[in-house]
This record gives structure tokens, C-alpha cells and sequence, in this order.
């Protein structure tokens, strides 16, 4: 008997994995590579919302668990995930620079906005208005933590690398049994794949579809990242990310002429150098209607749960809620209102009459 199945090992999957392996609980995880957000994620660590100099819900103190959690990783996985890179968002008015100082006033904020502007940081992005920075910054390497992770779990032999089939899920009062397993309680940390989920697929999870390129600048040797129109982020040897879209029309997961050039668009309004394009990725983030989690138990089945809904802060949400989670099914404390599911209890009567 499994204390825990796990569907889904993203950003979601691996907080919530982690979480339960440090209780002593046995879990089995399953993942078939079909949902490619946490993967494709820019993979950020951001407490400021740079569009209206805004905190991030709950950002101040998710930030210190999400570093906590990323560090511990580190030295359990033996290798580098967090980077820690400053981020200088450029103002294009008088009226930005102005909007900065105010939001020194509002809660929390003086700890993450430098009160000192910057005139200049790199002579191919220049700037008329000078460059805010925002402290206490950096990037997660997802992509390598997903693989790393992917393969502990295998080591230990808590991973199945296959499509998790809902037509072989018993679920009964005490356990679920699934083909060859039973266990005692199943989380779904599915991200989009909730779509398709028989169980949550009441939840208004509406995907978010995020394009990424890939560019090399020879020129540029930029050391840090740098919100314009979008972002610019160093990956090392003369590569940087740029982005990113938010499309929520286009579900599908291929790349699109359109991203490309709207990306290419903004890229190119800011930045004076030469440059090529050498990739261009996608995925589908599972965002909310009210920018808010989705985690708890299913209103019908006791031991069917849901961690999902991170949107485009999961680095930094991950940790916090996973943690939650686990207090509420191991110990009973309380979910947050704010991202229990039951916080949707009449979609889930609508869709059931």
C-alpha cells in the first residue's frame, strides 16, 4: 500500500513529492511528458509584478520558501538550480520613474525595489529613462530540475513514466486502486492535463499558452536580466531568452509564426544589436480566472486531491502551497480560503446535476 500516487512531476508535482518524502511517506509519481509548461518556463523567482510595480500575492513570503525548498534541492540533487540574477526593468517615461518611488510605499515593497536608478547597463539596450532594479532576484533552471528530479524518483523507484489512464482508477472509501497499486490518497499536480482530468475538470483552469525564443548575440554580453516589452534573460555562451506571450486563445503546444514575431517585434525595440533566432519553444501554463491556486480535496471522493493552477509563478508558488497541502492532508490544518478548491463548490453541483 502507497501512502501517495502523484500524477504529474512539474514544478507542482516535484514541491508536493518532496514535501511527503520528507514525512517518510511512500509515493509513486507518474508522468508522461505531455504537459511541457514547468519545462519550457522561464523559470524566474520575481516578487514584483513589473507591469504596475505591484507585490505578487503573497510574494514576500513565498520567496523565502521557495529558496529554502530550490537550496535543499541543490544538495540533494548535488548540482546547481538556483541562479541568482538581479533584474532591471526599463522605464519609458518620467511617469514610470515616478510610479517606481510611489510603490516604495506600499507594503513590503521598499525590501525589493532599490531606491537608486541606473542610468545605463549595457550600451545595446539603451535607455532614456533609466533602469530600476528589483533585489532579491534570480532563475530556477527548471528544466534541469525536472530531470533530475525525474530521475531520484526513478532511483528510488517512485517514478512510472507513463499516461496516467483514469478508465483503471478505482477509488473506494479508504484507498485507490490503480492497475497494480493501491493507495491511499492520489494528488493530481497535472497542470493543464486537468482539462482532461474526469474528477477536476469542473475547475476553471484556462490555459495560458507561453512562447519562448531562443536568440544568440555575440555583442551583447549581458549579465543580467532586463524587462522591457518582454523579457531578456542570459543563459551563458551568447544565449538569452526572451520573452514571453500570453495567449489565451491558442491551446495547442507547437511554437507559432505569430509568437515568433510578435516576440521578435518587442525584442527588437529595445535591443540594438545583432542577433539570431536558434529556437523557439511553447507550453501551456494552467492559469485561473482569479489568478489563484487550485489545491485541496475533492468535494466527493476523500482521498482524490488537486495542486494546480500555479499560472506563470510556479518557481515561486510551488513550495509555499505544496507545503500547505501536505499540512492539510497530513495533519488537518486548514487550507487557505484563498486557494482551497472549495472555494468552487456550486461549479462542482452545476456539473453534476
Amino acid at each position: 500500500m502507497l501512502d501517495y500516487i502523484i500524477v504529474g512531476s512539474g514544478l507542482s508535482g516535484i514541491a508536493v513529492a518532496e514535501n511527503l518524502l520528507s514525512k517518510g511517506k511512500k509515493i509513486l509519481v507518474f508522468d508522461d511528458n505531455s504537459q511541457a509548461s514547468s519545462t519550457v518556463a522561464g523559470g524566474i523567482y520575481n516578487p514584483v509584478i513589473l507591469k504596475r510595480f505591484t507585490l505578487a500575492w503573497n510574494a514576500n513570503e513565498q520567496l523565502d520558501t521557495a529558496l529554502s525548498f530550490y537550496s535543499s534541492l541543490e544538495r540533494k540533487l548535488e548540482t546547481i538550480l538556483i541562479n541568482s540574477l538581479p533584474i532591471y526593468r526599463k522605464f519609458h517615461s518620467i511617469e514610470e520613474q515616478n510610479d517606481w518611488f510611489s510603490a516604495m510605499d506600499k507594503p513590503f515593497l521598499n525590501r525589493f525595489l532599490d531606491e537608486k536608478l541606473v542610468p545605463a547597463i549595457n550600451t545595446y539596450i539603451p535607455a532614456s529613462y533609466s533602469f530600476g532594479h528589483v533585489k532579491e532576484t534570480g532563475v530556477v533552471n527548471t528544466e534541469l530540475l525536472l530531470r533530475k528530479y525525474r530521475k531520484y524518483l526513478t532511483e528510488i523507484n517512485s517514478f512510472q513514466q507513463e499516461t496516467f489512464d483514469f478508465e483503471q482508477l478505482e477509488v473506494h472509501e479508504d484507498y485507490c486502486c490503480y492497475k497494480n497499486w493501491n493507495a491511499k490518497r492520489i494528488i493530481f499536480c497535472d497542470g493543464f492535463g486537468l482539462k482532461n482530468n474526469p474528477y477536476f475538470n469542473y475547475l476553471p483552469l484556462n490555459g495560458n499558452k507561453g512562447e519562448y525564443l531562443i536568440i544568440k548575440a555575440i555583442e551583447l554580453k549581458l549579465e543580467v536580466a532586463v524587462k522591457s516589452s518582454v523579457f531578456i534573460i542570459p543563459l551563458g555562451k551568447d544565449l538569452y531568452k526572451v520573452g514571453a506571450t500570453y495567449n489565451n486563445w491558442d491551446k495547442t503546444k507547437k511554437p507559432t509564426q505569430e509568437g515568433k514575431e510578435y516576440l521578435l517585434e518587442k525584442l527588437k525595440s529595445f535591443l540594438k544589436c545583432d542577433f539570431e533566432v536558434v529556437d523557439q519553444i511553447a507550453g501551456i501554463r494552467p492559469a485561473t480566472n482569479d489568478r489563484k491556486p487550485l489545491v485541496g480535496k475533492h468535494p466527493k471522493y476523500d482521498n482524490l486531491y488537486c495542486c494546480n493552477g500555479f499560472g506563470s509563478r510556479g518557481v515561486l508558488i510551488g513550495p509555499t502551497v505544496a507545503s500547505e497541502l501536505v499540512e492539510y492532508m497530513e495533519n488537518s490544518v486548514l487550507l487557505s480560503e484563498e486557494i482551497d478548491i472549495s472555494r468552487y463548490a456550486k461549479l462542482y453541483q452545476a456539473a453534476s446535476l
